[in-house]
């Protein structure tokens, strides 16, 4: 049964998108820690990140090194955070989190975002993958 991030990248569930190349897919987290936390997703479904062969894993960290670079300049914080935690999905996956404080990252505290809130954070970080 396909993950609900094969959802995300085939359209069949909608997202904020931020990023799409041949193997990799960014959008923002629905359930975020903090406003531009963005997810990146190898679009062949994998559950654990060692289980990726080594040129997807390197894309997938290029890949994700770049949105990262893009949210950093997008959002107000100190630096991205990049963690590979996978215990929530079963389909690898990058968090990518604005960070001001060692809170941000925790996963206790949630922001709630209106989708108006949503759709300027991912044009706003789009915006900025051209200069990344």
């Amino acid at each position: 049964m396909a993950s609900i991030f094969t959802k995300i990248i085939n359209g069949e569930i909608p997202c904020y998108k931020i990023a799409e190349d041949d193997n990799n897919f960014a959008f923002l987290d629905i359930n975020p820690n903090v406003k531009g936390h963005t997810l990146c997703v190898p679009k062949r479904e994998v559950d654990k990140i060692l289980d990726l062969d080594e040129a997807s894993y390197m894309s997938l960290m290029a890949f994700s090194r770049t949105v990262g670079k893009a949210v950093e300049k997008a959002m107000e914080c100190d630096r991205v955070g990049m963690m590979v935690v996978g215990l929530e999905v079963p389909h690898v996956h990058v968090h990518l989190i604005p960070l001001n404080s060692m809170k941000d990252a925790t996963f206790l505290n949630k922001e709630a975002l209106t989708e108006e809130e949503f759709e300027t954070i991912a044009t706003k970080i789009k915006s900025n993958l051209k200069d990344s």
